[in-house]
């Protein structure tokens, strides 16, 4: 990817450093990652500084009491710039003695919920059906809507309003198992990717080099701390493969789990008198995704719409069955389910090599990546064992 037009100024929050920004970079004089406090200077200009000193990993800044108070507290060092760390991010031009940008979280569980929304819950329906080929959508699709409706937007799932529904769809053959946890009584919580294993903002993100039919998925994602306090949170784009998982539900692992096919960032926004989860529940995330072949696409997903309140996802993901004591990422689904045709008529969407992706919202800022073959991004070689080698070697731990 090109530094170009990859800007401080394009990724930070609307309100710039007003909020308390966490993320991480590569240090190559450290051989290893840092936590940094995203901070304007006297001139306003966005500083980056070291505080893995006082906050290790994320994961530790995150089961702070008041972790968005402890951020702002935190003494480090200065960095440098935000511009010049971010220029030095996209690998094509990258100097490797230079410090770049990493996703903001590392020891959490990288995980997600699916079929949030009613219009992509319908896309999931539909690529079942069609078994993973592209072409035959357009046609299922039509036959979906007449069955099940436009707008399941009001329905709550589990209500006896939405039983009765099932009971209807059963009855006409029509039920699906996305159905089940699009307005059944139990939310879909599968593992995105492995913790550490995330990009971030200005890396290349990954689909696999076999996938013919694919997306991204512009979301919202919680940071969650081990004794289920929310946080923080930040942008994602669970990137999907759309014939895989439509070949079969059992291939999901598959469809979501690649080599750099988890982009979080730019930054994480901690909760503080600037930010909490009722602004999160306002938020609107766009993206926008620009093809080197001219094609343009737009789309829009108000987490207003969502079928299960933030709140009720994270109940699910975490409590007496399930513990993560270093914290969870969780990414909350999204609406946005591209149809619009690339690659004739009637075959809908689906990625190129080079598309670049940008996945915004006023109060996070925007995420932004370069889509290339999963095989083709960088390796994923720094797992838990190397952090923490590298951390007691650096003295921190």
């Amino acid at each position: 990817m090109s530094s170009s037009g990859l800007t401080a100024r394009e990724i930070l929050p609307a309100d710039g450093c007003r909020g308390a920004l966490v993320g991480r970079v590569w240090r190559p004089d450290a051989a290893g990652p840092s936590v940094v406090a995203i901070r304007a200077d006297s001139v306003g200009e966005a500083r980056v500084v070291d505080i893995t000193a006082a906050f290790p990993t994320v994961s530790d800044l995150c089961e702070a009491r008041d972790p968005g108070t402890a951020l702002r507290g935190a003494a480090g060092e200065d960095l440098g710039g935000l511009d010049a760390i971010l220029a030095n991010t996209p690998p094509d031009d990258r100097d490797p003695a230079r410090p770049w940008l990493l996703a903001p979280v590392d020891l959490q569980a990288l995980k997600a919920a699916g079929v949030t929304f009613a219009t992509s819950m319908l896309e999931r329906v539909i690529e079942e059906r069609a078994r993973g080929d592209l072409a035959a959508a357009a046609a299922i699709r039509a036959e979906v809507e007449r069955l099940v409706g436009h707008d399941l937007r009001r329905l709550k799932p589990g209500s006896p309003e939405a039983t009765a529904l099932k009971a209807v769809l059963v009855a006409q053959g029509a039920w699906s198992q996305y159905l089940e946890v699009g307005i059944g009584p139990d939310a879909e919580i599968f593992t995105k990717a492995q913790p550490l294993s995330a990009v971030g903002c200005g890396a290349d993100a990954g689909l696999h080099p076999d996938s013919r039919w694919n997306n991204p998925e512009p979301e919202v994602a919680l940071a969650i701390a081990s004794d289920q306090r929310i946080v923080g949170a930040t942008l994602a784009n669970d990137v999907n493969l759309r014939d895989f998982e439509g070949r079969s539900a059992l291939l999901l692992g598959k469809a979501k789990d690649n080599n750099a096919s988890c982009a979080v960032g730019p930054f994480l926004r901690l909760f503080d008198d600037t930010f909490g989860l009722d602004d999160v529940r306002r938020t609107t995330v766009t993206l926008e995704v620009s093809g080197t072949d001219g094609f343009r696409l737009e789309g829009t997903s108000p987490l207003a719409e969502i079928s299960r309140d933030p709140e009720e996802l994270a109940e699910a993901l975490m409590g007496r069955t399930h513990n993560y004591p270093d914290g969870a990422l969780l990414l909350l689904g999204t609406m946005f389910a591209p149809i619009q045709d690339r690659h004739g008529p009637g075959l809908g969407f689906t990625h190129a090599e080079g598309d670049r992706v940008v996945v915004a919202s006023p109060e996070l800022g925007s995420l932004v990546n370069r889509m290339r073959p999963c095989d083709a991004c960088e390796p994923w070689t720094f797992g838990a064992r190397a952090l923490m080698r590298n951390l007691a070697a650096r003295k921190i731990l």
